[in-house]
């Protein structure tokens, strides 16, 4: 028989967040789990990736936004030499593209900021042991977000620059490219948004996570 006195195997986490009130936020509650501690804690990107290399923690909790670099871009730059890091992103945004973003850089869960200490507990489980943490409303922007193509660079360029209310005309002249190939990249912006119109499409940005609104 198991020894019943045996400790639950600990699980180890680093924080990455800006803001020192939530790494103390999130370091509480999990600090008082008897089968999870956070190791290492990390301010910005450059932080993560030494303080991974340092202590190898079994989860990584990321803020989606940081000061130098997104939470995708850091997740990529540390899987891209430690392939098997498991990293559950925390985030204000509940958008499409915001989500699409962080599952390509290969995050196993995300969860917005709103949620409650027990599913972050539960997913911080359910990570470390090899599975993923994606609640149903995020799964389900995800699997909306997998049906649509990706928009070029040029074409987040223009929309861009439309959602700030500029004319074809504007549009054209500030990227140096004729009004006839405006109007014909729209065309494509359009359809590949399911857009009516121009007002349609800015909406579907916006609300996307395509375009910020400030």
């Amino acid at each position: 028989m198991p020894d019943s006195n045996t400790a639950p195997r600990l699980t180890r986490i680093m924080l990455v967040d800006d803001h020192f009130m939530a790494r103390i936020g999130l370091a509480l509650p999990i600090n008082q789990q008897p089968d999870m501690q956070v190791i290492a804690e990390a301010c910005n990107g450059e932080e993560a990736l030494g303080h991974y290399r340092q202590h190898l923690p079994d989860v990584v909790i990321m803020d989606y936004t940081l000061p130098d670099k997104t939470g995708p871009e850091i997740v990529t730059a540390i899987r891209t030499e430690f392939p098997g890091a498991r990293v559950l992103l925390l985030s204000a945004h509940e958008d499409e593209e915001h989500i699409h973003r962080a599952i390509e850089a290969g995050v196993c869960g995300y969860l917005t900021k709103s949620s409650d200490c027990a599913l972050v507990l539960d997913s911080i489980r359910s990570i470390a042991t090899g599975h993923s943490a994606f609640p149903p409303a995020i799964a389900k922007k995800a699997a909306a977000r997998r049906l649509r193509p990706d928009l070029t660079e040029r074409e987040l360029e223009i929309l861009k620059l439309l959602a700030q209310g500029n004319s074809n005309k504007l549009i054209a002249a500030e990227l140096g490219f004729s009004e006839s190939l405006i109007k014909q990249e729209l065309v494509r912006i359009f359809d590949k948004l399911g857009a009516k119109d121009r007002a349609h499409a800015v909406m579907l940005a916006i609300e996307r996570g395509l375009v910020n609104t400030f």
